[in-house]
């Protein structure tokens, strides 16, 4: 029981990792000409110059991605703290609801995050770049939203021994 508490610890520090890495870096987005990559913040030169503002930076679809990662990352470290906080004061028997309840909103906010770039950006709607691909942060948040939901089951389905 340990080991199995200790590894669902160990993955959901590299959900929170990752979940971050995705948000911050550049790289949705991948043009396969000259490496330009967009991200949610900026749009990124081949010569690593992110100074570039995005062109649709205003539409609406892009800030409910910006805000639903945000978020994703809050709850996850939220759950991340209350299920250290359950394990030490919590009685034995009962199950961490607490935590894989915080841990399911955040794979809420991934799944709806994600859900709309795609729709919106992934397919290249925009026109930006008409031969372009998935950039690593896009590839992370579909892997964040895999990790967030087992580990969400996981904490709702265990008990303290």
């Amino acid at each position: 029981m340990l080991v199995l508490l200790a590894s669902i610890f160990v993955v959901h520090i590299a959900t929170v990792i990752m979940l971050f890495v995705s948000t911050i870096a550049n790289v949705w987005m991948v043009s396969d000409f000259g490496g330009i990559s967009v991200g949610l913040w900026k749009n990124c030169t081949a010569a690593n110059d992110c100074s570039h503002s995005l062109s649709y930076s205003n539409e609406d679809a892009l800030k409910a991605v910006q805000a639903f990662m945000i978020l994703s990352i809050i709850f996850s470290v939220i759950s991340l703290v209350v299920f250290v906080f359950q394990l030490f004061t919590m009685e034995k028997g009962n199950r961490f609801f607490l935590s894989g309840a915080t841990m399911l909103v955040c794979w809420l906010c991934i799944l709806v995050g994600a859900s709309i770039y795609t729709y919106h950006y992934a397919n290249n709607s925009t026109g930006q770049y008409p031969e372009s691909h998935h950039g690593y942060s896009f590839i992370l948040t579909w892997i964040c939203f895999c990790f967030s939901f087992i580990i969400g089951i996981l904490y709702l389905v265990l008990r303290k021994k």
